[in-house]
């Protein structure tokens, strides 16, 4: 049975992924520190799939327990999750967001290399692209990264198709996903970070039960049809498929390809807001503040590769992940410590 080693598998993500991976009868191991999640969220992740996995605490910078992790289990194919995630917050911390992500990545690469580990599946991002024109992004598109979380991640790339150049049996596949939101449709695995959300969707849903006040959405003078930023929101569940799909099919060609994971279609974040209160059944608060260091004005996929060489596409539309969203926290009103 193949394993799987998971980093950051405790994460929005990577938890949603370890469920596809445990129902696809793949054998999971999970590496995570837990700076931004919970155990809670793998113990759930357990019973919903029906079957056990391996998990450890450990930082992707601490090479030791890492080699430890190689050495205990015969790994397969890595899919690396674990890393820092805000734009915001990265523009007030960048050195930082540099030392987790890049230390981390480059940590794991090492190691996996050491132990004849060749196979990975990277989680980069659509930032990536940076101050893009409107229409929709390409992986032909140049990278013009706008803040340090986005530089982190195309830098991670880079030094990815590095060891990929000097190790010829490397396979690795970075996707870069468009907005991940929505939850498992069993409303009991979602988005539960810890602290206060840097992301939209887990903001409005604690406006929504009362944990927050109201949602600041971050420019309202954008050159876009409401003023507000336009993004390419894609369920969790289409996303978890899309780095599955891609670890089997890593064999296709040697080296680093990149891949875009989105539905192509933008969504403001005022049409956003809207219709996350259509599936909570009342009106959202909230106010229209400056812009935020670092964001850009639209960011939409052109997922045509994935789709053309995969077979893969988006299934869920928006309401489907509103919908999905809003169950995960009205049945987790604290989240997994409720």
């Amino acid at each position: 049975m193949t394993t799987v080693l998971v980093t950051g598998g405790a994460g929005f993500i990577g938890s949603h992924t370890c469920v596809d991976l445990l129902e696809h009868d793949y054998e999971v191991v999970v590496v995570d520190n837990y700076s931004n999640s919970s155990p809670a969220a793998l113990d759930r992740v357990q019973k919903i799939a029906g079957r056990p996995l391996i998990a450890y605490e450990t930082d992707l910078r601490d090479r030791h327990g890492l080699d430890r992790v190689f050495a205990d289990h015969p790994i397969d194919s890595v899919i690396h999750f674990a890393g820092k995630k805000a734009v915001g917050e990265s523009m007030q911390i960048p050195l930082d967001y540099y030392d987790v992500n890049l230390g981390g990545t480059a940590s794991l690469l090492r190691v996996m290399v050491e132990h004849g580990v060749h196979d990975l599946v990277f989680s980069s991002s659509c930032s990536i692209y940076g101050e893009a024109d409107a229409k929709p992004l390409t992986e032909a598109d140049p990278a013009r990264p706008t803040n340090p979380y986005a530089r982190s991640k195309w830098i991670c790339e880079q030094v990815i198709g590095d060891a990929c150049r000097r190790y010829p049996q490397m396979h690795a596949i970075a996707l870069r996903y468009f907005n991940p939101i929505g939850a498992h449709p069993s409303g009991f695995l979602g988005e539960d970070p810890l602290g206060v959300p840097n992301n939209i969707v887990p903001y409005l849903l604690q406006v929504a039960v009362g944990r927050l006040e109201q949602l600041s959405v971050f420019g309202g003078d954008y050159d876009t049809p409401d003023g507000t930023a336009i993004r390419d929101y894609i369920h969790v569940l289409d996303v978890v498929e899309g780095h599955r799909v891609a670890m089997e099919r890593l064999h296709d060609a040697p080296g680093l390809r990149v891949v875009n994971l989105g539905t192509g279609v933008g969504t403001s974040v005022l049409q956003l807001v809207a219709r996350l209160s259509e599936a909570v059944g009342r009106d959202l608060p909230f106010r229209i503040v400056d812009r935020r260091p670092g964001d850009v004005p639209a960011l939409i996929a052109d997922p045509a590769r994935a789709n053309a060489t995969w077979g893969w596409r988006a299934r869920r539309d928006l309401s489907d992940m509103c919908r999905d969203a809003w169950r995960f926290q009205s049945l987790n009103m604290a989240g997994y410590a409720g």
